[in-house]
């Protein structure tokens, strides 16, 4: 049985990531979600694309190494 890949972000996804962060990084993460009023998990995709991509806006168009 071959895994399902997605290209965003599961909400339930982003929960386990969020209570396995320091508590000060998931504040922050969770601080800027409501400032720019997007979905939590929208706001880690866009932090861990931009670590790899600095030209990327989420999983989707992540091309790890470029834009560095």
């Amino acid at each position: 049985m071959q895994a399902k890949f997605q290209e965003q972000l599961s909400p339930s996804d982003a929960e386990v990531i969020l209570e396995r962060l320091p508590e000060r990084i998931r504040e922050a993460l969770v601080a800027r979600a409501t400032k720019i009023e997007y979905p939590i998990e929208a706001v880690i995709e866009m932090a861990i694309a931009s670590l790899l991509d600095t030209e990327a806006l989420g999983f989707a168009d992540c091309k790890p190494g470029r834009g560095q």
